[in-house]
This record gives structure tokens, C-alpha cells and sequence, in this order.
């Protein structure tokens, strides 16, 4: 697989990886970059009768942390509210939800690998 040259590719290849793992995983993908006025929200998705909002996060290195690490608290609380935002616009304030995560280290590599963490947290 070519390698991102871009942030704007990069970000594109690792949602193209993580749905495509979603859609193994038997989800339907609802919605991508969904836009709200307090951010962007990488992947709705439907697992069964939930609602998953579905956080993209990528390392080439552990340098800094497992991509998984690098879902801030500050972040989950605005996935949070985008979240509340999509489902109101939509009408399903009613539905179950969770927040899942997909982690892909060693991106843009030969060795990539492609994690879906099932309810990676909690909205307070």
C-alpha cells in the first residue's frame, strides 16, 4: 500500500483502514467526517441496534504513545458532544450509543495494524 505523502492523505488512508475493518467487523458505516461546530467526528457507525462514534487515531512510532493513548480525556469530551450533536440532528436521542476507537500503529508502514477498541470510554 502507497504510503501517504500528506496529512490530508494520511488521514484519509487510516479512515479507509479503519472502515474497512468496521465493515469486517460486521458495522454499517453511517456517516464519515461527520462536521459539527465543535469538530469532526471520523466514522458513525451502527453495530446492531448502537450508535458508535468512531474516534480514528494513527502512530507511525510509539514514540509518543500507542495511537490508542493519544485519545485525550479533552478529546473524548468533544467526540462527546459532537455525538449529541449528530444525534439530535438525526433523531435518535433515544438510542443506545458508545465510543469506540480505532487504533493503527506502525502507520504508513509495511507492518501496520488495525485495532477496534469496543467501548474505549465513557461520556460523563
Amino acid at each position: 500500500m502507497r504510503r501517504p505523502q500528506n496529512t490530508v492523505d494520511a488521514g484519509k488512508w487510516g479512515e479507509n483502514l479503519a472502515a474497512n475493518e468496521l465493515a469486517r467487523l460486521g458495522y454499517a458505516v453511517l456517516a464519515r467526517r461527520y462536521r459539527t461546530r465543535f469538530g469532526e467526528i471520523d466514522i458513525v457507525a451502527q453495530d446492531g441496534g448502537t450508535v458508535v462514534f468512531v474516534e480514528v487515531k494513527a502512530r507511525r512510532t510509539e514514540r509518543y504513545g500507542s495511537a490508542a493513548e493519544s485519545v485525550t480525556s479533552w478529546k473524548q469530551r468533544r467526540i462527546a458532544a459532537m455525538a449529541l450533536d449528530y444525534l439530535g440532528r438525526v433523531g435518535r436521542l433515544d438510542d443506545p450509543c458508545r465510543f469506540d476507537v480505532v487504533a493503527i500503529d506502525g502507520f504508513g508502514t509495511r507492518h501496520a495494524t488495525v485495532r477496534v477498541i469496543k467501548d474505549a470510554f465513557l461520556a460523563c
